[in-house]
């Protein structure tokens, strides 16, 4: 993106208000929005946790429906697990069917929508199904969303398929052509949770309004130096800062409802600002969603654990000794094949460590999990054939008592993906008719 990488704005100065980790368009979510007081129902939570690269069906998929199928080897860390999980089957994203392997089925993974093909700033997307339910439920919380992520913004295009690589980096879209900037830094959100729960009157929040008046400025005076295409992005840039100087006003009113954390967070307890491995920089961010979600400072987050063709090195794996995508490029040649396995079985393993977490979180007789729905999927089976077909499914969480879970549910072929988040908008409190090109709810996935 071009304003990240021009020297007239200062990237400290865009950078500081985050924790040193994604420019000025987090600050959307930073601050407190108007909310309501906290009431005696517990409130439903979604998460949507993103592989990249695909799965191997067959290590993947259970052979029988139901409650008795047995796990298959990429399954087996969800073993106890299993009662809080619906392994789900032969969902697919129909838009996403044509054009590249990757950026085309990746992006769309929570919007399905039809990616615009481009390598200009006009990209082109869907509005992504955590948005949607922001949009209608974001004002109950001081943060209406938090996106979340491992790998920073790949930059430029990849000019052998034709497509920018910001659609490869995002998977949450707050309209067709606004991907949400994620943030990087667990130390970052562990403040940006703090500063949330302790409202605008804090001398943090008073300089991220200092900060912003700064750098709009600086973007405002940018315009008038740059070409048309970087124009625009800018101008789209200055809309969500509007909306952000808005809510700052807002933050500020004495008059707006109370919030109130539903647990402590204490700033001392802050995580390290540099993880030592990829391993405990996933860990730390899923961390962050249990905090978040314990303490209701937010109900709706995305985490990418990479980005499309992610080529994140696994050798801190026994028996894995290359990058991510290069291994999902196996050929069935069992040297490469049995390591994209092992891959697919560590994201396995950092999802049950989430669910974990939350079960172990009480809220009156039931527990923060019980109240959540938890979304892991990848928008490639084999990642070997770029297979749009089987996508690789789970949700976790009972979804405040509306899903059945500890099932194996098998649909027909090519079954709409989107069905599902129309499932998921209805239980979170937020229902919809449609979403994007689905043909009603998923069928077997509520409590009637």
């Amino acid at each position: 993106m071009n304003l990240i990488r021009t020297k007239p704005i200062s990237r400290r100065t865009l950078l500081r208000g985050a924790g040193a980790a994604v420019g000025l368009p987090w600050l959307e979510a930073m601050t407190p929005a108007v909310g309501r007081a906290a009431t005696l129902k517990n409130p439903v939570r979604m998460a949507a946790l993103y592989m990249p690269n695909g799965a191997f069906p067959l290590t993947w998929t259970p052979e029988c429906p139901g409650r008795d199928y047995e796990l298959t080897p990429s399954l087996e860390p969800i073993a106890d697990l299993k009662r809080e999980v619906v392994v789900l089957t032969n969902l697919w994203n129909e838009q996403a069917k044509a054009g590249d392997a990757h950026y085309t089925k990746e992006a769309a993974i929570l919007t399905s929508a039809q990616i615009k093909k481009t390598q200009g700033a006009d990209i082109r997307n869907g509005i992504s199904v955590d948005q949607v339910a922001a949009r209608r439920a974001g004002h109950s919380t001081p943060l209406p969303s938090l996106e979340l992520g491992i790998t920073p913004v790949a930059v430029g295009n990849d000019v052998a398929v034709g497509y920018t690589r910001v659609y490869g980096s995002h998977i949450s879209w707050s309209s067709p052509t606004t991907p949400l900037a994620r943030e990087l830094n667990p130390k970052a959100v562990y403040e940006r949770l703090f500063r949330a729960a302790h409202g605008s009157g804090t001398d943090e929040a008073r300089l991220d309004s200092l900060l912003l008046d700064r750098v709009l400025g600086d973007a405002r005076r940018l315009r008038r130096r740059v070409g048309k295409e970087d124009q625009a992005r800018l101008d789209e840039y200055l809309s969500v800062m509007r909306s952000l100087e808005k809510r700052l006003k807002r933050a500020d009113d004495p008059g707006r409802d109370s919030w109130e954390p539903r647990a402590p967070i204490d700033l001392e307890a802050a995580p390290t600002d540099r993880p030592s491995s990829h391993l405990e920089h996933v860990r730390l961010m899923l961390d962050m969603i249990a905090l978040a979600f314990q303490t209701d400072t937010t109900r709706i987050t995305t985490f990418m654990f990479g980005n499309a063709v992610s080529e994140v090195s696994f050798r801190f794996l026994d028996g894995v000794e290359s990058g991510h995508h290069d291994l999902s490029h196996h050929a069935n040649e069992e040297v490469k094949l049995s390591q994209y396995k092992i891959i697919n079985r560590w994201h396995v393993e950092q999802y049950a460590y989430l669910l974990r977490r939350l079960a172990a979180m009480r809220e009156g007789e039931s527990s923060v999990l019980d109240n959540s729905m938890i979304l892991f999927a990848s928008a490639l089976s084999d990642g070997h054939k770029h297979d749009p077909h089987k996508l690789p499914v789970l949700l976790g969480g009972r979804g405040g008592g509306r899903i059945d879970t500890g099932r194996h549910l098998v649909y027909g072929n090519d079954h709409p993906l989107s069905n599902l988040y129309v499932s998921m908008l209805d239980a979170f409190g937020t229902p919809v008719e449609r979403f994007a090109d689905s043909t009603g709810p998923l069928a077997g996935l509520l409590h009637t």
